[in-house]
């Protein structure tokens, strides 16, 4: 039996060792895990700075042309509305007869 009693002790120690093993490599491989994670964390937060940076940039551009764009159409509207008076400054009888005409047009049109 003393055979079979240092057998045992050598098996429990044997799992004692392997269970021991078993947790720190499960500790490391978590360890491991979490470096992962922050590493990915970091890595996609690096990303979302820069792709917002580019936005910002594109965002701002589209504002510049569009405010450029919006002053020019101002300047037309301006242009057209002053040439529109000075024609009916030099033209009074035609541009009356041609906005009774364009109405009559526009009333047969609606009432359909």
């Amino acid at each position: 039996m003393s055979n079979e009693t240092v057998s045992d002790e050598t098996a429990s120690s044997k799992f004692e060792s392997g269970k021991s093993h078993a947790a720190h490599a499960a500790e490391d491989l978590r360890s491991a895990a979490e470096a992962k994670a922050r590493e990915l964390r970091s890595m996609a937060e690096s990303k979302a700075h820069e792709l917002r940076g580019k936005a910002e940039h594109a965002f701002g551009e589209a504002r510049v042309k569009a405010e450029h764009a919006m002053g020019e159409a101002r300047v037309r509207a301006r242009t057209f509305r002053e040439d529109g008076e000075q024609y009916v400054r030099e033209n009074p009888a035609r541009a009356v007869f041609t906005a009774l005409g364009v109405g009559f047009l526009l009333g047969l049109i609606f009432r359909r």
